[in-house]
């Protein structure tokens, strides 16, 4: 609508009414078309609201936190097994019961 706008002989007020919208919203967009906004349109991008662009960042910020805090718990569980757990031995330095005290 905004393109035809600015067809020869054409007014903005007549490709509103055959559109059924009113002449300033038509205005209105063509300042938008004139300020760039219309890029993401002619770049055939999904075009979504701030709103929900801002909540979606807020939702990647909130999983990259508990992201980053399961990674700290599971290194902290890892050095606890570290030292829970005993040193294996190699199997040369086991004796035999009784085997000491010859």
């Amino acid at each position: 609508m905004v393109e035809a706008t600015y067809d020869p002989g054409v007014t903005v007020s007549l490709v509103a009414r055959r559109n059924g919208i009113q002449p300033n919203q038509l205005f209105a967009w063509r300042k938008l078309a004139a300020q760039g906004a219309l890029t993401a349109t002619s770049a055939k991008e999904e075009v979504v609201a701030a709103s929900e662009y801002r909540a979606l960042q807020g939702q990647v910020r909130e999983l990259q936190r508990l992201l980053g805090k399961k990674t700290m718990e599971a290194e902290i569980l890892r050095e606890a097994l570290d030292v829970a757990a005993p040193k294996k031995r190699p199997l040369r330095m086991l004796s035999w019961p009784g085997e000491g005290s010859r």
